[in-house]
């Protein structure tokens, strides 16, 4: 697969920015107008926007790659962006998770907690500043001449801990570091599939008996299974990045991964399943969704496990 990374990074990395400064006026525009739809669209976006930032952070190693040899590139101011960036990426995620759990408990006969899109607008409001952070940091890597002259070249707030070079070096200097995260990364990925499994089968006609609003209440159990994942598939990329970019079994997981995180927020989303009573038959494009995301996580794991076996990157 010939994929130009660095033409993808360009592509995508003004969109988090951009698509969270619409998503705030959204949820701005839903309290002053006190409208539920306007507030689940908001609250649509946010998810959408934090699947979006994993390949945008992901791509930006093939940018540094790219340019990390010129003259005149600074490897320290490298190192604070992807420090920044991170950064950035934690905190828009937590917002893209809590977003959809708004979305979730949309469902319920109780309808959101009061809580909920006022912490949403706290995270983005936050991701929104250390994106710009980041964003700003960026561009002085390419462009020094948008600084003052004498001016030295923005830090970041990043503790140690979120930054790229300290995690890289931690995993390898503690020999249970990666083993334990392999253990952890299979736990939430059970978890995740084996609820997926579940809502699905449902749709497809089996469990019948059960109505989808029951199996609702599992469906967290499986986002927390999708958050496990993320934090440590991150983990293993930030501390063998320039292996994970040059594999293409990496780039198919990746792609099935949003595409099945695009399928789990149609279903979240739109209605035609949610009506789903005991001996009810769900409709012909609700059991199409229902066969696709199956088949795209069952793609995830294929193209995981074949990382090794595919471009030789390991």
């Amino acid at each position: 697969m010939n994929v130009n990374l660095v033409h993808v990074h360009l592509l995508l990395n003004h969109v988090p920015t951009v698509g969270t400064i619409i998503a705030v006026g959204l949820l701005l525009l839903a309290f002053a107008k006190k409208s539920d739809h306007v507030e689940r669209a908001s609250l649509a976006v946010f998810v959408a926007i934090a699947l979006v930032s994993l390949p945008t952070y992901m791509t930006g190693y093939a940018a540094e790659r790219a340019i990390k040899d010129r003259p005149g590139i600074s490897a320290a101011l490298i190192e604070t962006h992807q420090s920044a960036a991170l950064l950035a990426l934690i905190f828009m995620e937590a917002t893209g998770v809590t977003a959809w759990l708004g979305l979730w408990q949309a469902r319920r006969p109780s309808g959101r907690t009061r809580w909920n899109a006022p912490v949403v607008l706290i995270l983005s409001a936050v991701s929104l500043g250390l994106m710009a952070s980041a964003a700003n940091i960026g561009g002085e890597i390419t462009h020094p001449e948008i600084m003052a002259a004498g001016e030295a070249p923005m830090g970041t707030l990043a503790p140690d801990v979120f930054k790229t070079a300290y995690i890289a070096r931690f995993q390898f200097t503690r020999p249970w570091a990666w083993p334990m995260l392999e253990a952890v990364h299979f736990i939430g990925l059970s978890l995740l599939f084996g609820i997926v499994l579940v809502g699905n089968l449902r749709i497809l006609g089996l469990m019948r008996n059960a109505r989808f609003v029951d199996i609702h209440r599992l469906l967290p159990w499986g986002a927390w299974g999708f958050v496990i994942n993320s934090v440590t598939g991150m983990l293993f990329f930030i501390g063998q990045a320039f292996q994970y970019i040059d594999n293409p079994a990496f780039h198919l997981k990746v792609v099935f991964m949003l595409l099945a995180g695009a399928n789990v927020l149609y279903l979240t989303l739109f209605d035609e399943v949610w009506a789903l009573g005991p001996g009810d038959n769900a409709p012909l494009s609700a059991k199409a969704v229902a066969i696709s995301q199956i088949f795209l996580w069952i793609g995830v794991i294929y193209f995981g496990r074949m990382l090794p076996y595919l471009g030789d990157a390991f």
